[in-house]
């Protein structure tokens, strides 16, 4: 898994400040960023924060390039809809190099990562079989409409492509380009930083946090899962862990904060 932050507002905390700043004050849009100090920025920031104004964080967003994760993560990370996603098409892209995400638990069995194994080998070859096979039929059809081979073998890759892709397995891996906003960072590191939260998003999810903090710390200064600041959310199903939580992202925070 690998997750890099690629591209960001610019100084994200003095821009979500001036936002702030037009709503509370009598400011000109010419000088709206004067006089925005890093004392006055923070300043700002705990007032949106003491009266619970969300809006103004929406402003700063951040991009992220993701890759090394599974299909499954996929599934679940698109349900943040106030987001841009930008995925690695397996209609467009054959994967002749087939790689997968070993879920950690299967990893730890040995009998279990074999058999995991097998079955991710034997997804491989008959992908690449079924690609093959209805890329060669297509090219006939093609051919017999009057292309010549090579358009016709061209036009036939992209849709036998289109159709193999449905043996791939939830384990396939595939990258990605995400963007969100501070406001939907926040929630997103609320449900997905749980421990209740699959492990590969959660990770993922831990990782974002720990490249958006020194970035704006102001604004996620209590980011995490919701039992940082209250009471578990999750009733009879939480983990009942709520104090190592807090000392993990407690660390966590620290440790970037100082040393980055």
């Amino acid at each position: 898994m690998l997750v890099n932050l690629i591209a960001h507002t610019n100084d994200p905390e003095k821009t979500v400040a001036a936002a702030a700043k037009l709503c509370y004050s009598d400011a000109h849009i010419e000088t709206l960023l004067d006089g925005l100090t890093p004392e006055k920025t923070a300043a700002f920031l705990q007032r949106l924060n003491d009266v619970g104004h969300a809006s103004p964080i929406e402003h700063a967003s951040f991009t992220f390039g993701i890759e090394g994760v599974s299909r499954t993560f996929l599934a679940q990370v698109t349900r943040h809809r106030i987001a841009s996603f930008s995925v690695q098409s397996q209609r467009y892209v054959r994967l002749e190099d087939f790689r997968y995400v070993i879920p950690p638990e299967i990893e730890a069995i040995p009998q279990a990562k074999q058999q995991f194994i097998e079955s991710m080998n034997e997804d491989a070859r008959r992908y690449l079989d079924l690609v093959q096979t209805l890329e060669d039929a297509h090219t006939k059809t093609f051919m017999a409409q009057g292309l010549d081979e090579k358009a016709a073998r061209a036009k036939a890759s992209k849709k036998a492509n289109e159709d193999a892709r449905f043996v791939l397995p939830n384990a396939c891996e595939t990258k990605m380009v995400m963007t969100m906003n501070c406001r939907s960072l926040i929630n997103f590191f609320q449900l997905r930083c749980c421990e209740r939260a699959q492990w590969e998003i959660r990770a993922v999810a831990d990782r974002m946090l720990e490249l958006v903090l020194p970035l704006a710390p102001h604004i996620f200064a209590a980011a995490g899962p919701r039992c940082l600041t209250g009471p578990c959310p999750e009733g009879r199903m939480c983990c009942g862990r709520q104090a190592q939580v807090r000392q993990k992202y407690s660390e966590m925070k620290e440790r970037v904060l100082t040393h980055g």
